[in-house]
């Protein structure tokens, strides 16, 4: 518990570096065709163009080596690491945003409905 505590206050300090986002990313978020998955990474939940394809694939590869590094640096594995980042990231999802739990099914946030986080978050 204390190494997810200490790992979940390192993600959110370096979050704003591995989040950069275009205007593009953004409006495929809020439409719902993008969104966080369970494992940390950004996923595409409906069909976006090549070059939105192209972004989410480069803020992977940036998130992937922020955990890799994360890890390294805690003894710990990257896939760890990005689990916990999933819990932060997925407690962050907003109405209306797309969002990918470990059954794999793609869901949207509604309105009123709580943060959509898998048990291990909690």
């Amino acid at each position: 518990m204390i190494l997810r505590f200490a790992l979940a206050t390192m993600l959110v300090a370096l979050a704003p570096a591995a989040a950069a986002q275009t205007p593009a990313v953004d409006a495929a978020r809020a439409a719902g065709l993008i969104g966080e998955r369970y494992d940390g990474l950004i996923g595409v939940a409906g069909p976006v163009s090549p070059a939105v394809r192209g972004q989410v694939a480069r803020i992977n590869i940036q998130r992937r080596s922020l955990y890799s590094n994360l890890a390294a640096r805690k003894g710990v594995s990257p896939q760890d690491v990005g689990i916990t980042a999933g819990c932060e990231l997925l407690a962050r999802v907003g109405v209306g945003e797309a969002y990918l739990l470990p059954d794999r099914a793609w869901r949207r946030r509604s309105p009123g409905q709580g943060a959509p986080l898998p048990p291990y978050c909690r």
